[in-house]
Order: structure tokens, then C-alpha cells, then sequence
């Protein structure tokens, strides 16, 4: 098991992507804390991360709120003393052309998926840098590469992860953190199975591979990154796109 008594944050882990990513720590050995605006769905992806037979706890976090953040944190260091791994995952969309877009969803976009990346990093980082060891994977997006009509907010936020991931790497680098992005592109989630046929179709034209990817495809690739043979990366963003952006 590659991560046999590491401690794994993963920010909106509750369900869908980061649900999977937490769970393929646990099944990696790590003990999880599973935090989401949803308590009660996040209780659940602790007690099956639970059933792998690892610890596990769930809390409630809006990763908005910085003094929240903090004490997430200080409930992870009574219970394992350490914060090995934090996953930036948590995220939301508020889809409008530019002209549509009010302030406040604007706001709201980038407020969770970047200030809150930006509050969790800042949390940890005091205690990773203490530990001089530690690894950081924020989850971006291929749309913060490319673009798209309707998501300048969400586009933006992922843009800025990417920036934020670099930066990140930079500063940290001489105590041993490794940080990185992965940059997911179409995943098949409930959301995706919902859409019409026709748009499904037209979304496997722009994949060369011709299939949505999976959430276990993201987590695969946040375990490589989370794990020692990655030691020697850091600053970089790895997409997961079945060839649709190639830049």
C-alpha cells in the first residue's frame, strides 16, 4: 500500500470526483478526513472509507471561511498529529455569458474554487513545512486552460489554481512540499449521464480517445502524484482529457 499511515485532507470529498479520490487513499493505506459543505453525504464517503480499513472522519467545512479552515485542521492534528496530503478538490459552477453574470455569482465561483484552495494551502502549509515533507494536488480544469462561453467565472478560478499551483511550488519547494494540479477534462458523472444525447455525442467528437473519462481516472493520477514516484515533480499541471487539449 503506498500510503500505509499517511494523513490525507480531500476538500470536497463528499461525492462524485473527490468521493472517489478520497476512497482510493484509504484503499492506498492513508487515513482520510472527508470534508464537504454536505455533512451528512460526507459521513457517509468516511464510514465506507471506514469499511477499507483505514480511520476516517467527516467534517463540515465551507473552505471559504479561513477560521474554518483552521479548524478542520486543528481537529486533523488532535486526532493524527500530521497532515500528510491535501487535495484541493471542493468546487462549484454558476454558468453565465459574461453579460448575464451577476457580481455575486462571479464571486461565489471564485471564492470556493480558488480562495478556498488558497485558504486550505495557507492552513496546511504552517504544518507541512514543520513536518518538511508534504505534498499539495489542487484540481483544476481543462476549461482553465482553454476557455469556455458561459464559465468566465469558473474559467478564471480554474486559470488561477493553475497560477496558484506554480507559485505554490516555488515557495515550497526547499522544505520538501511538492505541489501540483491536475486538469481534468469531460467526466462522466450524474451530471454528464443526464445530458441529452445529441450533446454527448458531440462532446465524445472533441476526445480522440472517443470516451468521457472516469473519476477514478483523476484519481489515479492523483495518487502518482501524491506518491514518492513523483518526488521529483512539482509546479506542474496534469491534464486528463483523453487527448482533447494539446497545447
Amino acid at each position: 500500500m503506498r500510503f500505509k499511515d499517511k494523513v490525507v485532507l480531500v476538500t470536497g470529498s463528499a461525492q462524485g470526483i473527490g468521493r472517489e479520490i478520497a476512497l482510493a487513499f484509504a484503499r492506498e493505506g492513508a487515513d482520510t478526513v472527508i470534508s464537504d459543505v454536505n455533512l451528512e453525504k460526507a459521513a457517509q464517503t468516511s464510514r465506507e472509507a471506514e469499511a477499507l480499513g483505514r480511520k476516517s472522519f467527516a467534517v463540515e467545512l465551507d473552505v471559504r471561511d479561513f477560521n474554518k479552515v483552521e479548524e478542520t485542521l486543528n481537529k486533523i492534528l488532535d486526532k493524527f498529529a500530521k497532515v500528510d496530503i491535501l487535495v484541493n478538490n471542493a468546487g462549484i459552477t454558476k454558468d453565465n455569458l459574461i453579460l448575464r453574470m451577476s457580481d455575486a455569482d462571479w464571486d461565489a465561483v471564485i471564492d470556493v474554487n480558488l480562495k478556498g484552495a488558497f485558504n486550505c494551502i495557507k492552513a496546511v502549509s504552517r504544518v507541512m513545512m514543520k513536518q518538511r515533507a508534504g505534498k499539495i494536488i489542487n484540481i483544476a480544469s481543462i476549461i482553465g486552460i482553454i476557455g469556455n462561453a458561459g464559465q468566465a467565472n469558473y474559467a478564471a478560478s480554474k486559470a488561477g489554481i493553475i497560477a496558484l499551483t506554480k507559485t505554490t511550488a516555488k515557495e515550497f519547494a526547499s522544505r520538501n512540499i511538492n505541489v501540483n494540479a491536475i486538469a481534468p477534462g469531460f467526466i462522466r458523472t450524474e451530471m454528464t449521464d443526464r445530458l441529452p444525447q445529441d450533446v454527448k455525442e458531440k462532446m465524445l467528437g472533441m476526445i480522440p480517445l472517443n470516451k468521457l473519462g472516469s473519476p477514478q481516472d483523476v484519481a489515479n493520477a492523483c495518487m502518482f502524484l501524491a506518491s514518492e514516484e513523483a518526488s521529483y515533480i512539482t509546479g506542474q499541471s496534469i491534464v486528463v482529457d483523453g487527448g482533447m487539449v494539446m497545447a
